[in-house]
């Protein structure tokens, strides 16, 4: 694995910068609504930009904001740098979220080299669908996400999991068809939009709170945000989302805490030199 020293996740982290200024300009063009999240927007209110150690970078929509950030990425997206994926773009692409790349990158997360399509440096783009306001019918709703998420990472899982059994599972559940996942998932999609709840997630990532997700109000409500010294869209309410996220947000991590990702592969650009 490559241990990405200081300089180069310096120069990481400006490539994503350059994709979360390109994802305002088409947002603010097309009139829709995003927010930075997660440690994206931690990194906004504790560091004024990148929190020092992260090497990735997090945008979050509505289900409708992301369908039309998705069609908008067709004709405005700046294509002679970058690249938008997600299952209905990129065959063998098994997130069941966007993510946008920078071309003439290269940037592999370890256990992903063998996936069937580029990957170059990223940001994710989460669609945040609605989950039930019962309690009881929310834990049945993060059940089906737990299997679909599950079944859709085996394809990672089968190489990645250190457990041999485990291994064997993931590997069998990677047979089954793309098309008939991602039918079920678009089905499953719709359902949890059917009603307008007071509570959001990104469906095909880990639950995130012990309640399942966010309130919607938080990706409703937006302000401009600093973020590296440039304007992004945040949460009005970043503190009280920040807080319901991380607790404490402002005590730093222990040290052993603060990690990258595991690498396989890197090659970047000089965005100075281009």
């Amino acid at each position: 694995m490559i241990q990405l020293d200081s300089k180069t996740l310096r120069q990481l982290q400006m490539i994503e910068l350059e994709m979360l200024i390109e994802v305002n300009r088409i947002c603010k063009k097309c009139g829709i609504h995003y927010t930075i999240i997660a440690g994206t927007m931690l990194g906004a209110v504790r560091h004024g930009g990148f929190i020092p150690w992260d090497d990735d970078a997090d945008i979050g929509m509505l289900r409708s904001e992301y369908e039309k950030f998705r069609i908008a990425c067709e004709n405005e997206l700046d294509s002679s740098r970058f690249y938008f994926q997600d299952n209905r773009n990129t065959k063998g692409y098994r997130w069941g979220y966007g993510k946008l790349r920078r071309k003439g990158t290269v940037f592999t997360r370890e256990f992903q080299e063998h996936m069937p399509y580029e990957q170059g440096v990223f940001i994710d783009i989460f669609p945040m669908d609605g989950i039930p306001d019962n309690y009881l019918h929310r834990c049945i709703h993060n059940f089906h996400c737990f299997c679909i998420r599950k079944i859709l990472w085996s394809e990672v899982g089968k190489k990645a999991d250190k457990r041999w059994w485990m291994r064997i599972w993931l590997g069998l559940m990677s047979n089954i068809p793309e098309n008939i996942i991602f039918s079920h998932y678009e089905k499953f999609i719709k359902k949890s939009n059917q009603k307008k709840t007071k509570l959001v997630r990104m469906l095909m990532f880990p639950s995130p709170t012990k309640d399942f997700g966010y309130y919607r109000k938080w990706y409703q409500q937006l302000e401009p945000v600093l973020f590296e010294g440039y304007k992004l869209s945040g949460m009005k309410d970043r503190d009280e989302y920040l807080s319901w996220t991380y607790g404490d947000y402002m005590q730093l991590p222990p040290q052993d805490k603060r990690k990258v990702h595991p690498v396989s592969e890197i090659k970047l650009v000089d965005l100075d030199a281009e």
